[in-house]
């Protein structure tokens, strides 16, 4: 094997950091399942805006699926394992993922913008087609920035602490070629789209700081200003915690390219690569939190998954107790009601 795919770290340091992946992957996997299950059930009540959280769900799903069964299982070994194709693959997936998910908080800062600051009649104009047509370039754009690399412009490589690949950052302080790919791809990838999430919602705060000024009072704010403005907390909390993720990352990749990659300890390398690893979990328990309605939804899917384990598990005569469906009408449906009913299969 070798050296660049061997690991740098302490083997409980490697240890811990599979563990540490498992669980972000399994709490990726799980919530943003929920998202999406979800937003399946809701199809024809989603609004054209929500259609960027379902695609932010799919981009961190496809991260945890594609990248970190081999991210673990590399961290378990104290090894990379597959050699430079799986460390090309696991760098595209990577690259993929990330800017479609930056672009995609961008389109949602940007519609929320337009949103915000239009009249009903203009914000009626974002049609699910414009944002079909919106998401389908964000995954577009991403792929093109993914496969530049295997063209000649940039490189794909292992980081510094052996059980982990992306852009070989380390490379191109002695390639004007690699220097210029990294210096487009921050500008285009990561500052401009950073400045426009960061622009887009301070418009957004004095438009509305600007708007409840004129209202006297707390209790004549309407409905709708105030849907907006939770709306806009949850787009503004999403973006803040990807960023922060993020950062620690491209601060330690932008050191690397001037410096030698020796400049910094391994484990020092790691923290900030697991910590960008962990922004696909955090979006759920922002909706969460933020969401009345989402929070209903979950509660309907874990009763249903409750109701369908003991329905098959134990025999109908058992199961005459009532499920609470806490939805938008708060339907209270009962398994002995279903069963009774004439058009009931039996089980």
């Amino acid at each position: 094997m070798e050296e660049q795919y061997i690991s740098k770290l302490h083997p409980a340091v490697d240890y811990g950091a599979g563990v540490f992946l498992l669980i972000i992957a399994l709490l990726t996997i799980l919530g943003n399942s929920a998202v999406l299950a979800t937003a399946v059930k809701r199809s024809s009540l989603l609004k054209p805006p929500e259609l960027l959280t379902v695609n932010l769900a799919v981009a961190d799903v496809g991260m945890a699926l594609s990248m970190y069964p081999l991210a673990i299982a590399s961290a378990w070994n104290h090894a990379w394992l597959g050699g430079d194709a799986s460390c090309v693959y696991y760098a595209l997936m990577g690259f993929l993922f990330g800017v479609c998910s930056m672009m995609t908080l961008c389109a949602m800062a940007v519609i929320r913008f337009l949103v915000t600051n239009s009249s009903k009649s203009s914000s009626n104009k974002i049609t699910k087609n414009t944002v079909c047509i919106l998401i389908a370039f964000i995954w577009l754009y991403s792929l093109l920035w993914a496969i530049l690399p295997l063209v000649g412009w940039g490189y794909y490589g292992p980081e510094p602490f052996g059980i982990s690949c992306t852009i070989a950052w380390s490379k191109f302080h002695n390639s004007s070629n690699g220097f210029s790919f990294v210096l487009t791809m921050f500008l285009l990838c990561t500052v401009l789209p950073a400045l426009t999430i960061v622009a887009c919602y301070l418009g957004i705060a004095w438009k509305v700081h600007k708007a409840y000024q004129e209202i006297q009072n707390i209790d004549r704010i309407p409905n709708a200003a105030k849907l907006e403005r939770k709306l806009t907390l949850m787009a503004v909390l999403i973006s803040v915690a990807f960023l922060s993720s993020w950062t620690p990352y491209a601060a330690a990749s932008f050191w690397s390219i001037f410096n030698s990659s020796d400049s910094l300890q391994p484990v020092v390398t790691l923290l900030p690569c697991l910590f960008a690893k962990s922004s696909t979990a955090y979006n759920p328990f922002i909706y969460y939190v933020c969401s009345k309605t989402f929070r209903c939804e979950v509660r309907q899917l874990q009763c249903c998954c409750a109701w369908s384990v003991r329905y098959f598990s134990s025999d109908a005569s058992a199961e005459n107790a009532a499920s609470v469906w806490s939805g938008r009408d708060n339907v209270r449906l009962s398994a002995a009601a279903k069963l009774e009913s004439p058009g009931a299969a039996a089980p």
